[in-house]
């Protein structure tokens, strides 16, 4: 039988009521994918294979996390469309038979890459997890091979992890599916699906018939899925499962695939014309499923949030993202965390940082500092000092921990600038220097370079005006200012180095923001540091922690870095193995 009397053997399927109801709920994936499949040539619909995959589904795979687990895994509605539409449409391709050489037609599936984008909570680990199984085991082939991975093991683990769970909790998975350390083994087919490491290589020479990569966003490289993929060849009906949260924009592999599924999904319906030059692309073996904020919509709309999040009341439930709103209300920071894992938006590694009216809420009396320091004698601190290049600002912080209940957190501030420069830099950069130094909130020092002697002698002073635990400092442009102090009698054990970067100064950076948001920091109305928290712009790794970007932020932020540098040294001290690990 030739192709062109298999495709005139069946018959066309009229279109189901999925996709009518997926478009009365805005879900324009659901149309592209079924209207795309429809003018592939030969392509048909099997409702009753879709009708069964969908009816088995709760019987055989249960839920494995908190109150959901044990139960039923009946598909959310969304998640049937995916369903429907991966095994539903098929199409038929010339093969050889392999005893006799004859041409031969067979009917495989359409669709070979699912490419899923869907908000943190909306069950997509566990929905990734059992589609693994599903075209693994219930569907596998006889020597089959599956493969899971991610950035890195770890990540990886998790769906493989889910799979476990949910071959356990079934009597008849669990007969056939054999649970190892980093793998599940089939004897019955000779098959096996194992967790591989993030990196491509060692990985050639497989024969893949799954394979699951999970948080594209944090993928950093290619390579890995290509030599994957690459090994498909001998495979009659492969399939790729990848699946995602957005994440920075600045990671060009991840924000690549969005991109890319975007143009999937704005690309031509029908086979385009060799001369066509639009800018999608025409992938009718992809399934890209897509649920996300657009970029103009109002992130603080509740029908946006239904939108982006198909499982909304379910996982997460809306009292939790109604809570995380209004965290995000009065945090830069957080609404970029709301908008990438609630709304699946796509944000800058820079962030603003956080509001100069919440930072005016921590100081119980505007000019408290100018006389703090008389008032703090004696009292356990942390300091931490950050060196400027020699012609601009320099700083020095006292932070006090409260010694009561319901004391607030101290800060006192230091700073010092090249006298030469506060004009030129008063009105080139309309930053009041000069007012400053008239009313002692920046100390000039003779020249046109910030000479350390005077800040040396401040942390003299400081190390015997109060019982100072711990010192940190950025060792950049400081090791001379630190061994004049350790040879003029100095404590060499209390100074902590503390280096720039998410690794030393995230959890110190975030116990700032906390301390700024709870209103348990006074910091006396220092106008220098209150212009450079106005100033702070925060860059955030692939995992959204953060630390102060001076290099990006838009003017001077030295007395914010050092605050955040004393609150290391404090952290070091309590044991946090995060700053160890970074500090020394």
């Amino acid at each position: 039988m030739d192709i062109s009397t298999a495709i005139s053997a069946r018959m066309r399927q009229p279109e189901p009521a999925f996709v009518t109801r997926a478009d009365s709920l805005g879900w324009s994936w659901v149309r592209v994918a079924w209207s795309r499949a429809t003018n592939v040539p030969g392509a048909w619909y099997d409702s009753a294979k879709a009708d069964a995959v969908v009816a088995l589904w709760p019987t055989i795979f249960r839920l494995t996390e908190d109150r959901f687990a044990g139960q039923p895994f009946y598909l959310a509605f969304w998640q049937e469309c995916v369903v429907r539409l991966l095994v539903g449409w098929k199409v038929p391709i010339e093969v050889l038979d392999p005893a006799t050489g004859q041409t031969g037609v067979a009917h495989v599936r359409l669709f070979r890459r699912l490419l899923l984008w869907v908000p943190r909570k909306n069950g997509k680990s566990e929905f990734l997890a059992a589609l693994a199984l599903l075209f693994f085991a219930l569907e596998g082939v006889v020597g089959g091979q599956g493969y899971v991975f991610a950035r890195d093991e770890k990540q990886a683990k998790i769906v493989l992890d889910k799979m476990k769970a949910i071959v356990a909790q079934d009597e008849r998975l669990a007969r056939a599916v054999r649970a190892l350390g980093k793998s599940l083994w089939i004897a019955e087919k000779r098959a096996a699906f194992a967790l591989l490491s993030g990196r491509p290589e060692g990985k050639h020479g497989r024969s893949p018939t799954v394979s699951v990569g999970d948080e594209m966003h944090e993928w950093t490289t290619l390579d890995l899925a290509t030599t994957i993929r690459q090994g498909m060849g001998a495979r009659l009906q492969p399939i790729e499962l990848f699946a995602s949260t957005a994440g920075l924009k600045s990671a060009q592999v991840g924000f690549g695939l969005f991109d890319e599924s975007r143009k999937i999904l704005a690309g031509p319906i029908e086979p385009p014309d060799a001369q066509d030059s639009g800018e999608g692309i025409y992938d009718p073996s992809s399934l890209v499923v897509m649920f996300a904020a657009g970029e103009d919509d109002d992130w603080l709309d509740e029908a946006v949030w239904r939108a982006a999040n198909p499982n909304l009341g379910l996982s997460p439930t809306l009292d939790f993202l109604k809570r995380e709103a209004a965290i995000a209300r009065v945090s830069p920071r957080a609404e970029s965390h709301f908008r990438r894992y609630h709304l699946n938006q796509w944000v800058e590694a820079i962030s603003r940082w956080i509001p100069v009216k919440k930072w005016d809420d921590c100081a119980s009396e505007k000019t408290a500092w100018r006389t703090g320091a008389q008032a703090l004698k004696g009292r356990r601190c942390y300091a931490g000092f950050d060196i400027s290049s020699t012609q601009d600002i320099t700083a020095l912080v006292w932070l006090f921990p409260p010694e009561k209940e319901g004391e607030k957190w101290r800060l006192l501030a230091r700073f010092w600038v090249p006298e030469v420069n506060i004009e030129l830099r008063s009105k080139r950069d309309r930053v009041p220097y000069d007012r400053w130094a008239t009313i002692g909130a920046v100390e000039p020092t003779p020249g046109d370079y910030v000479d350390q002697s005077y800040v040396q002698a401040a942390i003299e002073e400081g190390l015997e005006l109060f019982d100072v635990e711990r010192v940190g400092f950025d060792p950049w442009n400081a090791t001379k200012l630190y061994t004049d102090l350790v040879n003029k009698g100095a404590d060499g054990e209390r100074f902590l180095k503390v280096r720039q970067g998410v690794q030393s100064m995230g959890e110190a950076s975030k116990e700032f923001e906390r301390l700024v948001f709870a209103g348990q920091l006074d910091h006396g109305g220092h106008p220098v540091l209150r212009w450079m928290i106005g100033n702070a712009l925060i860059r955030f790794d692939r995992n959204m922690n953060f630390t102060p970007d001076k290099q990006k932020s838009r003017e001077k932020i030295d007395g914010i870095v050092a605050t955040i540098i004393a609150l290391a040294g404090r952290l070091s001290d309590e044991g946090d193995e995060t700053i160890k690990q970074g500090c020394y």
